[in-house]
C-alpha cells in the first residue's frame, strides 16, 4: 500500500476500525460517515500531518477503503502515512482555501456525488472543533439532504484497545517516566520554567537506542502554572 514504513499500524488494524466504524454507523442509520477530528482521520486512516489549520476529512462511505480529503499539497502527505491507495486520496485546488466564493466542502460534495455517496443519510462531526458552520452549509447546498449529527461515533469505537494499541500505550508509558524522572532529576527553586520545559520536550522527543523507539510532539504543550498561577489550569 501506500504507507510509508514507520511506526503506524498494520493494515489489518485499520480494516477492523473501519469494520467496527461501518458497524456503528449501520446502527445509527448512516450511509456515509464524514469524519473531521484529526485524531479520529488518524485512528481511521493511519494519516498524521499538521494540516488542521485548512478544511480536511475521512469519508467512510458504503463500500470500499475509507477516502481522505483534504488540501492538495498535503496529498503526498496522505499518501506517505494512509493505508489506502491514491484513488481514495481526494485533495483539493488551492482555490478553495480561504475563497469566500468557494469552500472545499463544495469540492468533497461534487467528489461524493461522482461516488454515488451523496444518497442517504449522511453523517458529520457536527460538535467539532474541525468543523465550520460554513462547511455543513455548503454540504447542506451541495447534497441531496442536509447531513445529520455523528457526534462521537468514531470516539467510542476507539474506547476499547486492540493489542497493538496498548503496545503502543506501554511504549508511551515509558516515555512519560522518562519525562517525569527528568523533572525530578532538574526542578529545583530559581529554575527558568524555559530551561525545565526545555527538559521536557528532550526527555519527550529523544529517541532511545535501547528502547528502539523515540517520542513525538505532544498533544499539549508542557502547562507549569506556579505561585498565583497555580490557580489558573491552562496558563503556560
Amino acid at each position: 500500500m501506500a504507507m510509508i514504513d514507520t511506526f503506524r499500524f498494520s493494515d489489518v488494524e485499520y480494516e477492523s476500525r473501519l469494520a467496527r466504524t461501518r458497524a456503528a454507523m449501520e446502527g445509527a442509520g448512516l450511509d456515509t460517515l464524514i469524519v473531521s477530528d484529526p485524531s479520529n482521520m488518524a485512528w481511521l486512516t493511519g494519516y498524521d500531518g499538521w494540516s488542521f489549520y485548512v478544511h480536511q476529512a475521512v469519508v467512510i462511505g458504503p463500500v470500499g477503503a475509507p477516502v481522505w480529503f483534504g488540501r492538495e499539497q498535503d496529498a503526498q502527505g496522505a499518501l506517505r502515512t494512509c493505508y489506502m491507495a491514491d484513488p481514495d486520496i481526494i485533495g483539493y485546488p488551492d482555490y478553495f482555501v480561504q475563497n469566500p466564493d468557494m469552500h472545499p466542502m463544495d469540492y468533497l460534495a461534487a467528489r461524493l456525488t461522482d461516488r454515488g455517496w451523496h444518497r442517504g443519510r449522511i453523517g458529520v462531526e457536527m460538535d467539532n472543533y474541525w468543523f465550520s458552520a460554513e462547511g455543513y452549509l455548503a454540504l447542506c447546498k451541495g447534497l441531496p439532504e442536509p447531513p445529520v449529527s455523528a457526534n462521537g461515533l468514531v470516539n467510542w469505537q476507539r474506547g476499547v484497545k486492540s493489542e497493538a494499541e496498548l503496545d503502543r500505550m506501554r511504549k508511551a508509558a515509558r516515555i512519560v517516566e522518562r519525562m517525569h524522572a527528568r523533572i525530578a532529576d532538574r526542578i529545583e527553586p530559581g529554575l527558568r520554567k524555559c530551561d525545565l520545559v526545555a527538559e521536557i520536550y528532550d526527555a519527550s522527543l529523544r529517541y532511545d537506542e535501547e528502547w528502539g523507539f523515540g517520542g513525538d510532539y505532544p498533544a499539549i504543550v508542557p502547562l507549569l502554572p506556579s505561585g498565583t498561577d497555580a490557580a489558573a489550569p491552562h496558563l503556560t
